[in-house]
């Protein structure tokens, strides 16, 4: 499907710049993936049924929650189906690999988005079954 825009001179520029230095082969290539990223960073926790395979990526204050953090990951080892973790200074970045309910996950999600020392949470949802 063949569709137009109206996007200010920089912006374009700046996005041009953007899927050129990241390799894509076109410019609607680059408007395919941020549309899809668009579409994934709006999809609800709320809306989704069934099992999904996600990662679920944060980062948080280590000396203040990574007792806390552990305990949590233990009590959903169910959907947790693997981890990475890194350190930068007093930061960790962690990910989560995870499959199964969707609920399981949802919950998993809302609580570690409910620790003060968790700076942010994102998901990024890979699959719906």
């Amino acid at each position: 499907m063949r569709t137009s825009f109206n996007i200010p001179d920089d912006l374009l520029s700046e996005f041009d710049e953007t899927w050129q230095a990241e390799g894509l082969d076109s410019r609607s290539r680059g408007v395919h993936e941020a549309m899809q990223e668009y579409i994934e960073g709006h999809t609800t926790l709320e809306d989704i049924e069934g099992d999904v395979v996600v990662i679920i990526a944060f980062d948080y204050e280590h000396n203040a929650v990574i007792e806390d953090i552990h305990n949590e990951q233990h009590q959903f080892q169910d959907v947790i189906t693997a981890t990475n973790h890194i350190h930068e200074g007093e930061w960790c970045l962690e990910t989560l690999f995870c499959g199964g309910p969707a609920s399981r996950v949802r919950n998993l999600t809302y609580r570690l988005r409910n620790f003060d020392a968790v700076s942010r949470v994102k998901l990024m949802l890979l699959a719906e079954h």
